[in-house]
């Protein structure tokens, strides 16, 4: 590789950078609840029935907006969405250390769901307009690597952040860094076309590759509508295939402190070290699964969507975690978490990929990938509540891991059985993924 090639490999790692910190923003605005739960709750008095009400309020909010956020990422750009976003969220995040009420708790939950409902739709389009398509699973991973090092930072410094400050300055803290981010964003981020710190040669690389993709369209697909997307097959798919990945990761952002906690007889100061190791390793090994997914398709496979096959195989490595209720010793458990996690995280990733793979036009984008968060997030929301009922109905949490292997291997099915085609409209009519 000339010394050209690898600075212009590293400016596009700056927009990877600016993907990765938005993401991994999001996470720890997210969990920073779960581990701020037990002293809000002795201070608001709320039952464990009220604290499951604030844990999922964000989802509410942040589901219902995720159509529209896409919507506005086609029409508005990248840039003022993605301002607009965080900067409601981490607002929203920062007053939640000065709520004075449950109600006050619910609104500030409300506000930070809508405002993070941009990200994915954000993250996507950035992706479409500035990386190859060689180049897209790598970078798809970066962007979806923040949401395990989110979880993590969060786990190891959030106990000492309440010490210090109480459990009002971890919510402070966590909102204040959005805005940091924020500053850079709108200080440095433009278009390829217009960014003055990119090289002329990284430029024309781009602006060629996206024109190159664009012209084998033969003039074939123009931008459609949300409900044009949905007569596709490959549409169905790839958000059915997501839905399998969420309901799992939900699983472990949930369930798992507790999982630790009453099966391993861990301390919830070791349970958020526990917690803490398989994430950490995730988001790296993650990125490590996207770059092999580049290098293997390189010249060929994209368009055609052979990216499946490695989705596909993600998945049924995150099914292990079938074999989790048998495994007393610690360490080994820990493993196999890891190996799921990842496979998980992959299955994200790659995910998005493919969706910009299978999807020719870029203005299109927005909306697809809101739909496929969609997808993911009507089984995520289930899988608190559906575990909750099996360990109360079973007394352990073997059938929780069952339920989520079988859909592991269910998602594995789903990308290779319907995303064979590219998301081509033809005269407002099916596309050629859904006839064939």
């Amino acid at each position: 590789m000339s010394n050209e090639q690898t600075a212009a490999q590293f400016r596009r790692g700056w927009i990877g950078l600016f993907l990765f910190t938005l993401t991994m923003i999001n996470y720890i605005d997210r969990i920073a609840l779960s581990f701020a739960a037990r002293p809000i709750a002795a201070e608001f008095h709320l039952s464990s029935v009220a604290l499951g009400y604030l844990f999922s309020s964000f989802l509410w909010t942040y589901t219902a907006f995720l159509i529209p956020s896409g919507i506005a990422v086609d029409r508005m750009g990248t840039k003022r969405v993605a301002a607009f976003g965080i900067s409601l969220w981490s607002l929203s995040t920062a007053l939640t250390g000065m709520a004075w009420s449950f109600p006050s708790l619910l609104a500030t939950r409300l506000g930070m769901g809508a405002g993070e409902a941009t990200n994915n739709p954000v993250g996507a389009r950035v992706i479409r307009e500035w990386i190859p398509a060689g180049e897209r699973g790598i970078l798809s991973a970066i962007f979806n690597s923040g949401a395990y090092a989110g979880p993590a930072l969060c786990a190891v410094v959030a106990g000492t952040l309440i010490n210090a400050f109480g459990w009002r300055g971890l919510f402070v803290c966590a909102g204040s860094i959005g805005f940091f981010w924020l500053a850079a964003w709108l200080r440095w981020f433009r278009r390829p076309e217009d960014a003055a710190w990119l090289g002329e040669a990284e430029r024309r690389k781009i602006l060629a590759e996206r024109k190159a993709e664009a012209s084998q369209l033969d003039g074939r697909s123009e931008g459609h509508g949300l409900f044009a997307l949905l007569r596709t097959r490959t549409m169905w798919g790839l958000a059915l295939t997501q839905g399998c990945t969420t309901y799992t990761q939900y699983l472990f952002l949930t369930w798992l402190p507790s999982y630790l906690q009453t099966t391993k007889k861990l301390t919830i100061l070791k349970t958020g070290l526990f917690t803490a190791v398989p994430y950490a390793l995730t988001a790296v090994l993650m990125i490590m699964v996207g770059r092999f997914s580049d290098r293997l398709l390189r010249q060929q496979g994209v368009g055609s969507g052979r990216r499946r096959n490695m989705i596909a195989g993600a998945l049924m490595g995150a099914s292990i975690i079938l074999l989790a209720p048998f495994v007393d010793n610690i360490w080994l458990l820990l493993g196999l978490m890891t190996i799921s996690l990842t496979g998980i995280a992959s299955t994200t990733s790659l995910n998005f990929a493919l969706l910009n793979d299978m999807l020719p036009n870029p203005r299109d984008i927005g909306k697809g990938m809101s739909f496929l968060i969609v997808g993911g997030n009507t089984f995520g929301l289930m899988a608190p509540i559906v575990t909750g009922y099996v360990i109360a109905g079973t007394g352990s949490y073997t059938w929780a891991f069952v339920i989520a292997g079988i859909l592991l291997v269910g998602g594995a099915t789903a990308t290779l059985t319907m995303t064979r085609r590219p998301m081509i409209i033809q005269s407002g009519v099916r596309s050629v993924a859904s006839s064939q």
